[in-house]
Parts: structure tokens; C-alpha cells; sequence
């Protein structure tokens, strides 16, 4: 995303048409502001169809959160603005009017491709080199500090023995596929100042020159681990709780990997990562 600046007061067309551009990542001006009927309105969503896309009512944007953004209408001062929420749990990730953090949060709506199918992303291609492990963390239970160990026993399905993930105690749930293991680049912490902790960006696993994007939907070895990448490790607002600073922009897209173990072994630093032919 492309945040969009805007020069002179921002009212609620226009801050909603900066949060349209920001998240197709265009210029303000080629979004239509529309004030003359009750917004997202029938223009907007007629512009929108023009692209394949469509604007979608939110029903209860309390507990609406998912990887990925959408937009939120803030009140404050009796005044309706829009922001680019991010995340589940979701946080502000762009506000164009600056009343984020006095504003309450009362609705909010997304944008949807009106074919799916035509919209899917294309795939990464898959990292040529291999990587390896920098550090491997666990933690007991949600919120508790990581530790840092030399190897980890890797348990198929579950996750690393002594972690929260097996033990089903961390904030999200154990189980689902993409719940056993988590991975980050060390170059993207490192991008951070001061550098991200691992009691910051709560992986268990760090990686050092290897592209975790490309590992989505691809079998990977973490030494004699066998694994799968399953989705990207996009963050949420509890990373911006643990930092308490705000980090979450700087890693949409660079949050790191979910992945599936799919093989019992043991993780060691220094072992190699690297895509199965």
C-alpha cells in the first residue's frame, strides 16, 4: 500500500477516497470524491465496478478482522472519517484526517473483487537459494517472554516442543493449518530501529537470506525438517501492543510465514532452509 497525502482539511468524501487510493495504490485524483449522496454511494460503487471491484458493508466491525485491510468509519467531534484498518485482531494502519486516536470506531465496509477467481494473487516464485535458521524462540504461553534455544524438537502437526503453539496457550488458536510454526527474516527486524525482539515479533523461528513470501503453498526442508509454508504471517494490532510503538505498517507483507510441520525432527541454529525440488 501506498499511503496518500493530502494538503488542506480532510472531510469524510475525501478521506475516503485517500483510503481508495491508498489501498489500490493510486493517486488521490483519480478516485472520485462523491458528496452529493449518502457514501460509499451508487458513483463510487459504479467507478469501482469499472475495475472488477465492489464495496462491502461490514456488519459488525467490533469483531471484523482478518489479513488484510479494509476501511473503518471513525467518529470524533461529531465528525465521520474513514482509516485503513489492518489485521486480526485489526489496528489503524493509514488515517488521512489524524483522529484515530479519539475516534470510535462505528462501522466500516471492503473493498471485494466481484470475480474472485480473476483477482487471486499471482504466486511468489520460489526463493533459488536457501537460508538459514538465525534463532529459534519458544515461548510457554501467550504474552510469556521467548526463550532462546540452540534446537527445538519439531513435533508433526503441532509445532515446537516447549512452545505455546503445542501447548495450545497463545493468543490464537492451535490446530488450524498454518498454527505449528512461524518463521521472520532477520533483514526484516533488523530494517526496524531499534531492531525488532523476538518478545516483539513473537516467530519462532528467524531466517537469514532466504525470502519467506516465496515459501507460500511450497513443501521447504528446515534442516531434516520436512514442513510446508502455508500463508503469509501478516500482523495485527497485538504486535503494535507487545512493541508499544507502531511497527504494523512497516510489516504488511513482511511478517513472516505460517507453516505446517509435517515430518517429527529436530530444528537447529544454523540449519539450512531450502525448498523441496
Amino acid at each position: 500500500m501506498r499511503e496518500i497525502s493530502i494538503n488542506g482539511p480532510v472531510d469524510e468524501a475525501t478521506s475516503l477516497a485517500a483510503c481508495i487510493a491508498t489501498l489500490l495504490e493510486l493517486p488521490l485524483d483519480a478516485v472520485p470524491i462523491v458528496r452529493d449522496e449518502p457514501l460509499p454511494g451508487r458513483s463510487l460503487a459504479r467507478w469501482l465496478g469499472g475495475l472488477g471491484m465492489g464495496i462491502v458493508p461490514i456488519a459488525d466491525v467490533a469483531s471484523f478482522g482478518w489479513a488484510g485491510p479494509f476501511i473503518g468509519w471513525l467518529v470524533a467531534d461529531g465528525q465521520r472519517r474513514a482509516v485503513v484498518m489492518y489485521g486480526s485482531p485489526a489496528g489503524f494502519l493509514f488515517d488521512p484526517s489524524g483522529i484515530g486516536d479519539r475516534g470510535t470506531l462505528t462501522g466500516g465496509c471492503m473493498l471485494a473483487a466481484l470475480d474472485i477467481a480473476l483477482a487471486r494473487p499471482p504466486r511468489v516464485e520460489a526463493p533459488v537459494a536457501g537460508g538459514s535458521v538465525d534463532s529459534i524462540w519458544l515461548a510457554p504461553s501467550a504474552g510469556a517472554p521467548a526463550r532462546a534455544v540452540s534446537e527445538a524438537r519439531a513435533l508433526a502437526g503441532r509445532g515446537l516442543d516447549g512452545d505455546r503453539h503445542v501447548a495450545g496457550t497463545g493468543t490464537f488458536p492451535s490446530g488450524p493449518r498454518g498454527s505449528a510454526l512461524t518463521l521472520i527474516e532477520a533483514e526484516v527486524c533488523e530494517s526496524f530501529e531499534p531492531p525488532l525482539s523476538a518478545d516483539v515479533h513473537r516467530r519462532n523461528i528467524v531466517t537469514r537470506g532466504v525470502e519467506l513470501n516465496g515459501l507460500v503453498d511450497r513443501e521447504l526442508l528446515i534442516g531434516e525438517v520436512r514442513c510446508r509454508g502455508v500463508s503469509k504471517c501478516e500482523p495485527c494490532i497485538v504486535i503494535e501492543r507487545y512493541a508499544k510503538r507502531k511497527i504494523m505498517r512497516g510489516l504488511v507483507h513482511r511478517g513472516g510465514l505460517r507453516a505446517d510441520i509435517l515430518g517429527d525432527g529436530v530444528i537447529r541454529v544454523g540449519d539450512r532452509v531450502r525448498v523441496v525440488d
